[in-house]
């Protein structure tokens, strides 16, 4: 049985996002002593974290995996129920946020007090944008040398363009970090350290702090009354304004999107970190404070449906996160509607597929506790799915209801993999399986020419990642090729009435299939005003009139200009940014088939590239460099040898924030050069930005080697 209540105003399921080295997990790891899931403190330095529990997580010292737990907090004599989800940092592993996002109805996005908002920063929070999701920030590491609460928070204003209103200031910074001072109780907090900062004492302001605290108490009463009609007569008559009055009126606002409550502290010395606990139940929504689920019918695409958030509705889930482990798939759901009793049986209805939910976990981090039911607005673990995958809905057979898709970015980098040893072979091809299932931005394929297989991800550190794994978890011998790029094809002029005809004659029956395509360049945002569908990047339209092609050959022309798409005309990298319409054809009353008009979509969308010019397109990242004045020239110069362009130049103290564009076939080793030209002093993040046209020479030695 679960210690908690069953009413899902008192859930509040949330992440904690930010740049890679903000602290998040450090965060995670006092919530989780704070509300004695923990009884000694973890240490990400010291590779004891409980959130970062994979061996590769604690030897680097960063996130890989977001991990899941469930822990009590107390507010105000309820007891409430929090759903926490820690979250990666490092731009390789951006997938594990977005699915995280995905199904959080809140979210803390943790900022380092010195650095402010960083690159990875930016990412974080234009995902969390995506989903919708309200945020409070958390000014971290404000004992760190340099840290600076005023110029983090004027980094959310400017650099999010985010209205953020701070409700905490912190007492001194860097080594003099006392506590922090609440601006809704004008009450100041001291957290002991030798009671590792469980024990807060509440004082008086100090006078040295009272007028700058007057200052920023009046801006943060300024600013939630003008998200507020009733608030602002009452401001601008100048009644004094009540703390229930201010602390509701920042909640609905912050619920809906309209503004983001700033708190500060230092994890790692235990300052703060109750205060956003009370906050995230003050200010994040409960599950049923958010929008209904949306999905439709999957007998019928175009049919919208909801489910509301409620454990009377009929059940409905999305599988967000699926884990390999020594006893079966430990499946991650959350729970949208209704309920779920162990061993109930489910639909999964992207594939039509029935599953049993034979075991149900609430889950702290890697240990679990069993149920037998779980109500909407929880986030749990369950043993027994067999076909279900990162992003597949679960619902009750008779309501079925498809949940909308979490989109997965394509891999950038690819390397060749092999097995050492016959032995290893099959061994390999399962563990990628299993990889593929808990990993989404993960590709592998076995190529027949080289007889290799080739495994694609985010990043050199996805790969590096993934390789160790392969060995040293899953004891496969593998030898590994150099990483290579992920190029793509496109195209850059119109091809009009190209004809692709598909004629066999052996003995007997016959193959006939005969169509006619305009091909042209096509974006995503030409696709969404079209309302097109733009899947892997390639839209099709159907304008044949008359009959020319009977309607049931039209998906199959269809089908065989989009696999033709994915393997490519010039180099055998995927076609992508295209528009085929389908203008004509013709057909044979007995020998047309679905395969003759496939292979007639394919030797069409062949001739067309060979008329609408197809170039190379390479991934560019945007690389943002944090480098000491007297490194500037030598990095700057470094850039434009990797054929970058330098976008941006900011300064900060005494470093200087370089933004810019760079190839990513010319960053391999980057971050090791970095290092050394400036004496281990810069350092870099990159995420991949678009794809551009490969200049000639280059493009001529990349189709040279496929060949």
């Amino acid at each position: 049985m679960s210690m908690f209540s069953e009413n899902l105003l008192f859930v509040r399921n949330f992440g904690i996002c930010a740049h890679i080295d903000a602290g998040k997990t450090t965060v995670s790891e006092r919530i989780l002593f704070y509300t004695g899931k923990n009884y000694k403190l973890g240490e990400v330095h010291e590779g004891t974290a409980t959130m970062d529990f994979l061996q590769e997580e604690q030897e680097r010292g960063i996130t890989i995996q977001s991990a899941a737990t469930t822990c009590p907090w107390e507010r105000d004599g309820q007891m409430y129920k929090m759903n926490l989800i820690d979250t990666p940092g490092h731009v390789d592993f951006t997938i594990e946020v977005e699915r995280s996002l995905r199904v959080l109805d809140g979210a803390v996005a943790v900022f380092d007090g010195k650095e402010g908002v960083e690159a990875q920063s930016e990412t974080v929070w234009r995902q969390a944008d995506r989903y919708r999701v309200p945020r409070l920030c958390f000014i971290n590491k404000m004992d760190k040398a340099g840290a600076d609460f005023e110029f983090s928070y004027n980094s959310i204003l400017k650099r999010l363009g985010a209205n953020a209103i701070a409700i905490q200031y912190p007492i001194g910074r860097g080594d003099q970090l006392e506590g922090i001072i609440d601006l809704m109780k004008m009450r100041a907090y001291y957290f002991d350290a030798n009671e590792l900062g469980a024990k807060v004492t509440e004082a008086d302001i100090p006078d040295d702090l009272k007028d700058t605290i007057a200052e920023w108490r009046h801006m943060m009463v300024e600013k939630i009354s003008e998200l507020d009609d009733a608030l602002m007569e009452r401001y601008l008559s100048d009644e004094e304004i009540d703390e229930a009055s201010l602390k509701a009126a920042l909640r609905r606002a912050t619920i809906a999107r309209k503004c983001y409550p700033v708190l500060t502290g230092a994890a790692l010395k235990n300052i703060g970190v109750q205060r956003l606990l009370d906050a995230v139940v003050d200010y994040l929504p409960a599950p049923t404070e958010v929008e209904e689920v949306q999905g439709v019918d999957p007998r019928d695409k175009d049919e919208k449906l909801s489910r509301p958030h409620d454990s009377a509705a009929p059940f409905s889930g999305l599988v967000f996160k699926v884990v390999t482990d020594a006893h079966g798939d430990l499946t991650y759901v959350r729970l949208y509607s209704g309920s779920l009793t162990k061993g109930q049986r489910v639909l999964n209805p992207a594939s039509g597929r029935r599953e049993v939910c034979s075991r149900i976990f609430e889950m702290h981090a890697h240990q679990r506790q069993p149920l037998d039911e779980t109500k909407a607005g929880n986030i749990v673990a369950i043993v027994g799915l067999k076909d279900s995958t990162t992003g597949d809905t679960l619902c009750d057979p008779d309501h079925p209801i498809l949940l909308e898709r979490m989109t997965f970015p394509e891999p950038v980098i690819s390397m060749s993999i092999e097995p050492k040893t016959a032995d290893d072979k099959q061994k390999l091809a399962n563990a990628l399986g299993v990889i593929r299932r808990e990993d989404p931005s993960f590709r592998s394929h076995f190529d027949d020419e080289t007889g290799q297989t080739i495994i694609a991800g985010m990043g050199e550190l996805h790969l590096e990642i993934i390789k160790n794994k392969l060995v040293r978890d899953m004891k496969v011998n593998v030898e590994v090729g150099k990483p290579r790029v992920s190029y793509r094809e496109s195209i850059t002029k119109k091809a009009e009435y190209i004809r692709g005809k598909f004629v066999k004659q052996t003995g007997g029956r016959g193959q006939f299939g005969d169509c006619t395509i305009n091909l042209e360049p096509f974006t995503k945002e030409q696709a969404e005003e079209a309302g097109l569908k733009f899947d892997n990047n390639v839209a099709f339209e159907n304008k044949v009139v008359g009959g020319s092609i009977p309607k049931e050959f039209i998906p199959s022309v269809e089908y065989g200009v989009r696999q033709a798409a994915l393997s490519g005309v010039l180099a055998g990298y995927q076609l992508i940014n295209i528009k085929v319409t389908l203008v004509d054809g013709s057909y044979h009353p007995v020998d047309s088939s679905q395969v003759a008009f496939e292979q007639a979509g394919r030797l069409a969308l062949h001739e067309a590239c060979a008329k609408a010019g197809v170039v190379l397109l390479e991934p560019i990242m945007k690389v943002v460099i944090t480098v000491p004045e007297e490194f500037f020239g030598n990095i700057t110069g470094d850039v434009s040898s990797r054929r970058g362009m330098i976008v941006d130049t900011e300064e900060r103290g005494n470093v200087r924030l370089l933004t810019s564009e760079i190839p990513l076939s010319e960053l391999f080793g980057y971050t090791t050069t970095l290092r050394s030209m400036s004496q281990g002093r810069a350092s870099s993040s990159m995420e991949p930005l678009t794809y551009r046209e490969l200049p000639g020479n280059i493009a001529k030695e990349v189709v040279a080697a496929m060949a």
